[in-house]
């Protein structure tokens, strides 16, 4: 099983368990730009942006074979922010509750992949130095208060990475430094519970990083031939990815993470540059499908101790996650506002964007905190007895899924301005957007 998406369940309970980017600057106006003012300066826009990325100002670079981009609204595109939001929430139910079939319903990464190589390939359009520090600078820190916290708290219990580790005080200590730079897996005790869920998204991390310092040539490559750098990811998942070429250790884990998810980054190319809408839907729905059924056969023969969980088969979520996000890129709407009763998530949906990278790194350790607030319920009085704990035993999950949020909340609240700090702009503690959209309508009237 691959390092991504393990079932965190929610903390310790004494009858029960259950089944573990990237914030842009709000826009300015013309056609989704977030990084069109200069650094530090607070963008004009109320927007949110995604995990980690940030759109420079639009030019006009060819495409696949000389295609021109696709033609974009001005603005941002709320569909691709209620996509990354929808993620980010079935990330955290998927770590609560542990149901192998969301991995199907919603595969999440591959979404949070496409969307993030999409913003990468706009961003290229600018130096690929350039780039690349910022993508880096703005995914560093987050990272660096997250390590500082756990870290702490682990060697505060008495563990010592340089001795416990069974590696060596020199290895233990290169090691350490993935909770600074994200290039390798960091070390943990694996016999607790709350670091072994503490550390699982960081495999995210790790993967982004990789995919963010492999753009330039990959989009390189893409424009040259494009059909080849599509298919790539799927064929070296059928070798990595299955056990044909075994690469053990941590290296192994990571080029499979890549290779899985490599399709939908390139798919976040092909949708920037336009390629998508040069295929006949059809066609592409068509392509689509059959990917996604050969995903869910593959699936039928390689199901392990998780059943149909899509997470602990390569191949397979490397090809449901592509046809997948194939589907849902070819059919993506260009929306300036959601529409309809959508609209009444509109604050949500800016501030998870705005707070991804936040959400994402300490969604799993509050799931394991919220577990322990939860597990508290037994000691009630009214729930004294068995029929009170097979209640609690029943709804334990759906308790903790609820206690989390608030939780989510608070850290967004205590650390999300990092992100901004990050981005160089002025902090903010609850960027929903709000108080852009009252000076938006104040301007109206005006």
């Amino acid at each position: 099983m691959t390092t991504h998406e393990q079932a965190a369940g929610p903390g310790p309970s004494p009858t029960a368990s259950a089944g573990a980017w990237q914030a842009d600057p709000p826009p300015a106006a013309p056609v989704g730009v977030r990084e069109a003012e200069p650094p530090g300066a607070e963008p004009s826009g109320t927007a949110p942006a995604g995990p980690v990325d940030a759109d420079p100002p639009r030019s006009e670079t060819p495409g696949p074979e000389g295609a021109a981009p696709a033609e974009r609204k001005p603005g941002r595109d709320r569909y691709l922010d209620l996509l990354r939001s929808v993620a980010l929430v079935r990330v955290v139910a998927y770590h609560v509750f542990g149901w192998a079939w969301l991995t199907i319903l919603f595969p999440s990464m591959g979404v949070m992949f496409a969307l993030a190589g999409m913003l990468m390939a706009r961003s290229l359009d600018r130096p690929a130095r350039q780039v690349i520090m910022s993508r880096v600078r703005r995914l560093l820190p987050p990272l660096w208060a997250f390590g500082a916290v756990t870290l702490s708290v682990l060697i505060a219990g008495g563990w010592n990475p340089l001795k416990d580790t069974g590696e060596g005080a020199a290895w233990g200590l290169v090691r350490v430094l993935s909770y600074l730079v994200p290039l390798g897996a960091p070390p943990y005790p694996f016999g607790d519970d709350w670091a072994v869920q503490a550390a699982g998204p960081l495999w995210y991390l790790r993967a982004y990083l990789w995919f963010v310092l492999a753009s330039p040539l990959l989009l390189w490559a893409f424009r040259r031939v494009p059909w080849a750098v599509l298919a790539a990811p799927l064929a070296l998942t059928a070798v990595v990815g299955t056990g044909l070429v075994a690469i053990p250790g941590e290296t192994g884990e990571a080029v499979t993470d890549f290779a899985v998810y490599g399709g939908c980054w390139v798919l976040g190319f092909a949708h920037h540059d336009g390629l998508l809408k040069r295929i006949p839907r059809y066609a592409a729905v068509s392509w689509g499908f059959l990917v996604m059924a050969f995903g869910l056969w593959w699936a039928s023969g390689h199901a392990g101790s998780g059943g149909w969980n899509l997470n602990e088969i390569p191949l397979a979520q490397a090809a449901w996650s592509f046809g997948f996000v194939l589907i849902l890129l070819q059919y993506a709407p260009s929306w300036e506002r959601l529409p309809g009763r959508l609209a009444k998530w509109d604050g949500l949906v800016t501030l998870s964007n705005n707070r991804a990278v936040t959400i994402y790194l300490w969604h799993n350790l509050l799931i394991f905190v919220a577990g322990v607030v939860v597990t508290q319920g037994y000691r009630l009085p009214f729930l004294a007895g068995e029929r009170g704990d097979a209640a609690l035993d029943a709804t334990y999950s759906m308790w903790t899924f609820v206690v989390v949020w608030p939780l989510i909340a608070l850290a967004v609240l205590a650390v999300g301005w990092i992100e901004d700090v990050a981005a160089r702009r002025r902090p903010r503690l609850w960027p929903d957007g709000s108080a852009g959209n009252r000076a938006g309508r104040r301007a109206r009237r005006a």
